[in-house]
């Protein structure tokens, strides 16, 4: 059974930054990938970064490069969110998911089996 425990998110002004983390327990990411999704208000969830197991190739969203970085730490079991020079439209839920897609389907939420609770993100002044 693999479990995952979000935490990070509050509330910031734009421009700011925020970091999310995401405890994995049941696996380790030397044999489980790890995403990042979020959901805005009214719209459908999104895509927003993964980080692949062994090691550790990372993808972003193409409209958040540049500010948005994935990353992990294989000994914490830990993975990050790092959001930079944040804007009032990157508000939402942010949820990390585990599993082990294929390259072509890391931006697919339908292979990640394992799913955070989600994690609370408001950007405004």
């Amino acid at each position: 059974q693999v479990q995952l425990e979000e935490s990070g998110g509050g509330v910031v002004q734009p421009g700011n930054s925020l970091r999310l983390s995401c405890a994995v327990a049941g696996r380790t990411f030397s044999s489980i990938g790890m995403a990042w999704f979020r959901q805005a208000p009214g719209k459908e969830r999104e895509f927003v970064a993964a980080i692949k197991s062994g090691g550790g190739t990372t993808y972003v969203a193409d409209s958040l490069k540049g500010r948005f970085i994935v990353s992990k730490d294989r000994a914490k079991n830990t993975g990050w969110l790092q959001m930079n020079m944040l804007k009032p439209e990157d508000t939402g839920v942010y949820y990390c998911a585990a599993g082990s897609p294929i390259t072509s389907s890391v931006r697919s939420a339908s292979m990640y089996p394992y799913w955070g609770q989600g994690t609370q993100v408001t950007v405004a002044s």
